[in-house]
């Protein structure tokens, strides 16, 4: 019904920069919330979201390097990760809170994950 694709991992070196993209498609009516979590061994963090009036919130550790952004006419959703840390590495997965045309009510859908690996 609904796939979110996520793009735009990879290796970089500490202080470097990578932009994360996240398609959404299928049978969509709305999209609430969208947001990129980090799966590090044994975690799964939130990283950031933004709703639909692109009100924004970040984990305190990201803030003032990451920006999370979406483009509602593309159903996409967007993570510019400034200033990278070794820290910062793990799988990102994306996750938005969808409406289909088939039930009134949002529910949960996630992306594959895309590995984010930063070197020191």
């Amino acid at each position: 019904q609904v796939q979110l694709v996520e793009s735009g991992g990879g290796l970089v070196l500490a202080g470097g920069s990578l932009r994360l993209s996240c398609a959404a498609s299928g049978s969509i009516s709305s999209i609430n919330f969208m947001g990129w979590y980090r799966q590090a061994p044994g975690k799964q963090r939130l990283v950031a979201v933004i709703g639909g009036k692109n009100r924004t919130m970040y984990a305190d550790s990201v803030k003032d390097r990451f920006i999370i952004s979406r483009d509602n006419a593309k159903n996409t959703v967007y993570l510019q990760m400034n200033s990278l840390k070794p820290e910062d590495t793990g799988v990102y997965y994306c996750n938005a809170e969808v409406r289909t045309y088939y039930r009134l009510n949002y529910e949960d859908y996630w992306g594959q994950g895309t590995q984010v690996t930063v070197s020191s």
